[in-house]
């Protein structure tokens, strides 16, 4: 049974730990030994430009929360190896090299990536993966609870179907990347919801998340399943989401039915907007990166009471177990909670989403 329910309210961007003045911790406490100062560089390493939640939100985010928790003293070293393992592999060679303090890993190949994670620990350099759980002895990790984003992607579809759905119905599975865990995750929690209540007719793992290949795909499940026998189709995130669209529309079809997406890109907003796809999963890029700043910080300067607050889920990877989590609910997106989550969070305005060809749809959902 899983312990957390959809949420339809969204998140705030403050974590409520600078509500209770944890942030403010100095580590002077006997159970705190402070190793660093405020002059402190954190390695940022996220694994993809494609999909522009990283160089817009992710970065930037964690950058200004460094700053703000070092008095402007601290620094953060970033590089983006653009779906490249051997290349994020040779990035993060290159920062326990230059000895930054603490690294925080969006790993592109978790398995890969384990002999340099390895390395930093040799090298007394902390690993923190960041949104994908990495292998290797990793210290902590924080994300979004990643079963509960597909249960939320299968129960959405569910609801897209209506009530007298049944087995006769034909869904169309397009899955993450094979060399990423949270795919996986993604999956298990769609086929949690689906199994035994749809039936699965087809179903691709998607090398990187390109668009290109989900759109082949989905283009090979047209040709073998019929256009209009697909009932819905899963997609496990918004980039892939688009490339299920055309596929869809260069077969003839017309009447699109529910496609899921994940991420809350702007044209998957607009795109849920004019009903080309039923839902993304908002998940609160602020409170991740702000989180994972913190964490960092209290890690490199020994405040322990902070960081176990911080830290109080449990995960395991395929090589450590009970390692020090934070899981962030994920949020169903729907035309329903556009102005309550991603406008209230500030990650877009109603002009970005309100273009002129959107005018009509944002004026049916009250966005003015």
């Amino acid at each position: 049974m899983r312990r957390i329910a959809i949420s339809v309210a969204a998140t705030t961007m403050t974590l409520s730990l600078a509500g209770c003045g944890m942030l403010g911790a100095t580590g002077d406490s006997a159970s705190a030994s402070p190793s660093k100062g405020n002059d402190l560089t954190v390695g940022l390493l996220l694994p993809e430009k494609a999909n522009t939640r990283y160089d817009k939100f992710d970065y930037p985010i964690i950058k200004s929360q460094v700053a703000e928790l070092t008095k402007n003293q601290g620094k953060v070293d970033y590089a983006n190896a653009d779906t490249d393992a051997s290349q994020q592999n040779q990035q993060m060679q290159k920062m326990i090299d230059d000895k930054v303090d603490v690294i925080l890993l969006d790993a592109v190949d978790a398995h890969a990536i384990a002999g340099e994670v390895q390395k930093a620990k040799d090298a007394g350099i902390p690993v923190i993966a960041y949104d994908r759980l990495a292998e290797g002895p990793i210290d902590a990790y924080v994300s979004f609870d990643n079963e509960l984003v597909g249960e939320v992607q299968g129960r959405s579809l569910l609801e897209a179907l209506g009530s007298h759905v049944d087995t006769s119905e034909k869904i169309v599975m397009i899955n993450g990347s094979p060399t990423d865990p949270n795919a996986k995750q993604f999956k298990e929690g769609a086929l949690s919801e689906l199994n035994g209540k749809v039936t699965i007719a087809a179903s691709y793992d998607t090398l990187k998340w390109k668009p290109e290949t989900a759109e082949a795909n989905m283009a090979k499940a047209i040709g073998e399943i019929g256009k209009n026998n697909i009932a819905a189709v899963y997609s496990a995130n918004d980039g892939m989401a688009g490339g299920v669209i055309k596929a869809l529309k260069a077969a003839g079809v017309t009447s699109l039915p529910p496609i899921t997406g994940q991420d809350a890109e702007l044209d998957a907003v607009q795109r849920i907007l004019n009903d080309e796809q039923y839902m993304s999963v908002y998940k609160s890029y602020p409170d991740e990166a702000q989180a994972a700043a913190q964490m960092a910080v209290a890690k490199v300067q020994g405040k322990d009471i902070q960081f176990d607050a911080l830290t109080q889920d449990k995960v395991d990877s395929p090589t450590t177990k009970s390692i020090p989590a934070k899981l962030i609910q994920p949020v169903a997106l729907t035309k329903s909670n556009i102005k309550s989550t991603v406008i209230a969070d500030g990650i877009y305005t109603v002009g970005d989403i309100c273009t002129a060809k959107y005018k009509a749809e944002c004026a049916q959902v009250g966005l003015k």
